[in-house]
C-alpha cells in the first residue's frame, strides 16, 4: 500500500480508483472501447492534458464536468484522448498487394467501373491514402471511374489531419518508389503533402462504429484493422455482422495482425493472413 500511495503522491493530479472506473465506463458506453486496469497509466497520461487545459487540479473535477450537460462538449475531447492512432503508410503491406491483385486487376478486366472501399478506423488518414495510391497505381483510368474511398474515425483531430493530407517527411520511405509521384515533399519544413488526385478519391467522415451508419451502398472491400482489439466479443460480433450486411458475397475484409474472426462471425472465411472473404 505504501508503494501505491507514494506513486499517487508523485503524480501531478489526484486520480482515484473511482475516477478511473467512471472514465472507463463512460468510454465503453460512448465508444465500445474496453479500458482494463492495465490501461490506467495511459488514461492518466492522456487525460492529464485536458485537466491542464481546463485548469483543473484533480480528476474528480473532470469527472464532475462530464456528468453535467456542459460536459457534453467535452466528450469528444475525451474520446480523442483515449483512442490509439498508431499508423503508417503501407502498414501490413500484404493487404495492399492482395487488394491490387485479387480485387482491382480482375475488376478492371471485367469492364466494371464502380468501386467502393471503406477504411473503418482510418486514424490520421495514412490507410485510406495508401488505398488510394494502390488504386491509382493499379488502374491508370481510375479518374474516369465511379470510385470512392470512405474514411471514417471517431477521433475528429485525426480526421482533420486526413483532410489536410499533410504528414512528416519521415513517412516518405514507407511509400514504394513507384508511387512517390503522388506526394510532394517540402524539405524546408519537413512535411509531405498528398496529391489532389489522391484526395479526390477519399471522403473523410466522423463515425462512431457503435452508432447509426448512414451509408447504404455496398462495399467491395472493407479495411477494419487494429480497431476491434479494443472491443469485447459481443461488440465485435455486432460490428462484423453489420459490415457483412454492407458487402456482397465475395467482398473482401482486411483486419489487424493481432485480430481474428474465430468464434466472432461465420459470415467470412479466412483466405490469407488476416484477409477474409464474405461467404454469406
Amino acid at each position: 500500500m505504501r508503494a501505491v500511495a507514494k506513486h499517487q503522491e508523485e503524480r501531478e493530479f489526484a486520480f482515484s480508483d473511482r475516477d478511473f472506473r467512471f472514465l472507463a465506463d463512460l468510454a465503453n458506453k460512448k465508444t465500445g472501447i474496453v479500458l482494463s486496469d492495465q490501461k490506467r497509466d495511459m488514461v492518466y497520461s492522456r487525460i492529464s492534458r485536458r485537466l491542464r487545459a481546463l485548469g483543473f487540479t484533480d480528476f474528480s473535477q473532470y469527472c464532475d464536468l462530464l456528468k453535467t450537460s456542459e460536459g457534453d462538449n467535452e466528450i469528444g475531447n475525451l474520446v480523442n484522448a483515449i483512442t490509439t492512432n498508431l499508423t503508417h503508410f503501407f502498414r501490413e503491406k500484404h493487404h495492399f498487394e492482395h487488394l491490387h491483385k485479387t480485387l482491382l486487376v480482375p475488376l478492371q478486366a471485367s469492364g466494371a467501373k464502380r468501386l467502393r472501399i471503406w477504411s473503418a478506423g482510418c486514424s490520421s488518414g495514412m490507410e485510406p491514402y495508401t488505398i488510394a495510391m494502390t488504386l491509382r497505381h493499379a488502374i491508370a483510368s481510375i479518374d474516369s471511374w465511379d470510385a470512392r474511398i470512405l474514411a471514417t474515425d471517431i477521433d475528429t483531430n485525426m480526421l482533420d489531419r486526413g483532410v489536410r493530407g499533410e504528414y512528416t517527411i519521415e513517412e516518405y520511405d514507407n511509400i514504394p518508389a513507384s508511387m512517390r509521384d503522388e506526394v510532394t515533399c517540402n524539405k524546408h519544413d519537413g512535411t509531405m503533402q498528398m496529391s489532389d488526385g489522391l484526395k479526390k478519391l477519399i471522403a473523410f467522415k466522423h463515425l462512431n462504429l457503435l452508432e447509426a451508419w448512414p451509408m447504404r451502398g455496398m462495399f467491395d472491400a472493407i479495411f477494419c484493422r487494429n480497431v476491434v482489439i479494443y472491443f469485447d466479443k459481443e461488440t465485435q460480433k455486432k460490428l462484423f455482422n453489420r459490415m457483412a450486411d454492407l458487402m456482397d458475397v465475395g467482398g473482401w475484409l482486411y483486419i489487424g495482425h493481432s485480430e481474428n474472426l474465430a468464434k466472432v462471425t461465420d459470415r467470412f472465411e479466412l483466405v490469407g493472413r488476416t484477409i477474409y472473404r464474405k461467404v454469406h
